[in-house]
């Protein structure tokens, strides 16, 4: 079955960074777009950046928000998705979550939780 799990959360100080995994197995991983989501205290969960698969070139796509801090990657090798968070706002608060692009109802875990903070 799918089993996606997020880690690297943390509590860091206003621009700070941290570098976000997760790793999958029981999918296709190197051909699925894939996502990193966001669920903030009160708020819906978002999508915070994606990356196409394998067939599609690994094409980027980020929300408005965290475009030129954020960068989303892959390691099609290593069945692993990264989301590397640089200048971290307090708004960027969350519990943050991969799933596949669009997303899975199987494919929701713990998520990883990163509080920005001083």
């Amino acid at each position: 079955q799918v089993r996606l799990v997020e880690s690297g959360g943390a509590l860091v100080q206003p621009g700070g960074s941290l570098r976000l995994s997760c790793a999958a197995s029981g999918i296709i991983f190197s051909v699925d777009a894939m996502g990193w989501y966001r669920q903030a205290p009160g708020k819906e969960r978002e999508l915070v950046a994606g990356i196409t698969g394998i067939t599609s070139g690994g094409i980027t796509n980020y929300a408005d928000s965290v475009k030129g801090r954020f960068t989303i990657s892959r390691d099609n090798a290593k069945n692993t998705v990264y989301l590397q968070m640089n200048s971290l706002k307090p708004d960027d608060t969350a519990v943050y979550y991969c799933n596949t692009y669009p997303p899975m109802l199987s494919g929701w875990g713990q998520g990883t939780q990163v509080t920005v903070s001083s």
